[in-house]
């Protein structure tokens, strides 16, 4: 009688103990599922932010890139540097600049040198003086290389390819 007694009690003791063990294991994966799940959503918010960040900032270079050209291409280049044209310009330089620090926020240094790259040229374009244009040359020589290196470097950042 006593053997059943001690069988019994060592069968409960291993039913807890295997329960117990079941529903720690299972805790346990629930919390590392939970902890996976929110790593996949911050990175895709991430990358949402990055994608539009990028967006934002290749628009703002466009915008720069074109008032810069209305200035180049002018008959007249002191005339057509009037308030509205500088007021835009300004306006232009200041959205950019933001965006580059943004850039530095979100993205990794060397993405963020190429941007800063991109803007530095965008702004050099954009203020440059007719004795500069003439020593120079076209603005798409000076702009073409900082602006592929940052595209390249977007595209292979947010993983669309080679």
């Amino acid at each position: 009688m006593e053997m059943q007694v001690w069988a019994s009690l060592i069968g409960v003791v291993l039913g807890g103990l295997l329960s117990y063990l079941a529903q720690f294991t299972t805790v346990r994966l629930a919390g590392r599922n939970e902890e996976r799940r929110q790593t996949a959503q911050r990175a895709e918010a991430r990358r949402s932010e990055q994608l539009e960040l990028l967006r934002e900032f290749i628009t703002i270079t466009q915008e720069g890139i074109r008032i810069a050209e209305e200035r180049d291409q002018a008959p007249d280049w002191n005339a057509a540097g009037t308030p509205e044209w500088f007021a835009g310009a300004r306006n232009v330089i200041d959205r950019l600049w933001v965006a580059e620090r943004m850039i530095q926020v979100l993205f990794r240094p060397q993405m963020y040198r190429l941007a800063r790259a991109y803007a530095t040229a965008v702004d050099h374009v954009l203020w440059r003086q007719p004795e500069q244009i003439t020593a120079e040359g076209s603005m798409w020589d000076h702009l073409r290389g900082p602006q592929n290196e940052f595209l390249e470097a977007a595209r292979a950042e947010i993983g669309t390819g080679s």
